[in-house]
């Protein structure tokens, strides 16, 4: 008796269809040579899985998954930022010079100058830029991070968030909330306006309401979002609800908070910014773990795309790429999109934005609709990573953990790089934000970051 044939087929995916196509079952298996066969990659990714990095490894990914970061703080950047000059701005992404930024970043920077009160109007601002007159540094090389095209000026409030197990501190800027504000590439009266409110207004207040809370642990926050539907990066609006209800008893207490009120109100992000510096107080205590292959830096400022690996302060750059898995306002199209922004990728690498897709609904709108295409990118996400969250747990994947620690070996082996929940800004004209997506790193960027890892072993 003849029994119909059960095939497994490994390498090129013609075989398994010839297979099916003739009716037997057929079990295919992607395998392909390692980084494409490239002898330089393969033989880096030879030496590095041979070290005895696992302890390295280990470590980074229990500073990532178990220290605590709590806010504590909220102050005028000068104050405590390290490093902040007097005319200085600090910028998302790795180091660039005037020449290079682009078109919404000027614009934010610019506004900054006006608010900063170095210049009486953007023409002026522009002068100082290229002059050279404003120092232009990477936010992440002085602890902080900025999300999208956010110029931080020295006069600008701070979260301050501290990390006590690992003896960090990091900082973000209040989020400016949407419309016509400068973090999304506006440099109009309203947009300075509002950074002259959070200098005037809004730190000050929210600096007595944290003082009045205590240390708040924003990532106990931020898991709770995570079962209610946030990816904790493009969407936050159950977190910031979250931190608002928590802040209430707080605001009341506070003279004329009116205004504050008004701006909370209408800033569903509010808590992105908070997430943000929680995540850097992590990474940088990860940072100061040698010889991991764990990535603690994923940062854009429009022209290009920076990644860090723990141990190494250096930079290892790429073009920053397109948003490419996009949902665009009335009139816009891809064409119009200004390449990946922001220093908010820091959160990729805690478990949360692309990590966290399969968990929610509104990111999988900008994947087609589809919960199984978000879970696709969370799928590859683990892929990449070198362990799953404790901290941070999926629903709607059974409350598994999501992917924790981008490994940078495993990101060259398959050529799977991280997904990064975003806005897209208008490239040219000012518009501001015209859309939403899922930006893919670059991996050129990653394979360097390997070759010198393999070179420290």
């Amino acid at each position: 008796m003849t029994e119909q044939p059960s095939v497994v087929n490994v390498g090129l995916r013609v075989f398994a269809d010839a297979v099916a196509w003739q009716g037997a079952a057929v079990v295919h298996v992607d395998a392909r040579p390692p980084a494409r066969g490239d002898p330089l990659l393969v033989r880096a990714l030879t030496d590095v899985y041979a070290a005895d990095g696992e302890a390295a490894d280990a470590e980074v990914l229990r500073r990532l998954d178990r220290e605590v970061p709590y806010v504590v703080d909220v102050r005028p950047a000068q104050e405590v930022v390290p490093g902040f000059g007097d005319r200085m701005i600090l910028h998302a992404g790795p180091p660039i010079a005037w020449a290079e930024v682009c078109d919404p970043l000027r614009r934010s920077m610019r506004a900054a100058v006006v608010a900063e009160g170095w210049a009486g109007d953007l023409a002026g601002a522009d002068r100082l830029l290229a002059g050279g007159k404003v120092g232009l540094a990477a936010a992440n090389e002085h602890d902080t991070v900025v999300p999208l095209a956010t110029a931080l000026g020295p006069g600008m409030p701070v979260w301050v968030v501290d990390n006590p197990a690992g003896g960090t501190r990091a900082f973000a800027p209040l989020g400016q909330g949407p419309g016509d504000v400068a973090w999304l590439g506006r440099e109009s009266a309203a947009a300075v306006e509002r950074l002259v409110f959070l200098r005037e207004v809004a730190g000050p207040k929210l600096k007595m309401i944290v003082e009045r809370m205590g240390p708040i642990d924003a990532f106990a926050i931020a898991a709770q979002g995570v079962q209610m539907g946030d990816d904790v990066h493009m969407r936050v609006q159950a977190s910031t609800n979250l931190l608002l209800r928590s802040m209430l008893p707080a605001i009341a207490e506070v003279d004329d908070a009116v205004p504050l009120a008004a701006y909370l109100s209408a800033n569903h992000l509010f808590f992105l910014t908070v997430a943000m510096a929680c995540a850097k107080a992590l990474t940088l205590s990860a940072e100061r773990v040698p010889g991991a292959g764990i990535v603690t830096t994923m940062a854009r400022n429009g022209t290009t795309y920076g990644v860090k690996l723990a141990g190494d302060r250096r930079w290892f750059v790429a073009g920053s790429p397109p948003v490419e898995a996009a949902l665009f306002h009335a009139g816009y199209g891809p064409s119009d999109g200004a390449p990946d922004i922001g220093d908010s990728a820091v959160l990729e690498l805690v478990g949360l934005g692309g990590a966290a897709t399969a968990g929610s609904p509104a990111v999988a709108a900008f994947l087609g609709g589809s919960m199984a295409e978000a879970a696709r990118v969370t799928g590859e996400m683990r892929r990449i990573c070198a362990s799953e969250s404790t901290r941070f747990k999926l629903p709607t994947m059974d409350f598994r953990g999501t992917p924790l620690g981008v490994d940078v070996r495993k990101v060259v082996e398959t050529e799977l790089t991280p997904r990064v929940n975003t806005g897209i800004l208008h490239a040219r004209d000012g518009s501001g934000q015209i859309g939403a997506g899922v930006a893919t790193a670059p991996l050129r960027a990653f394979q360097a970051a390997l070759l010198a890892l393999a070179e420290q072993r």
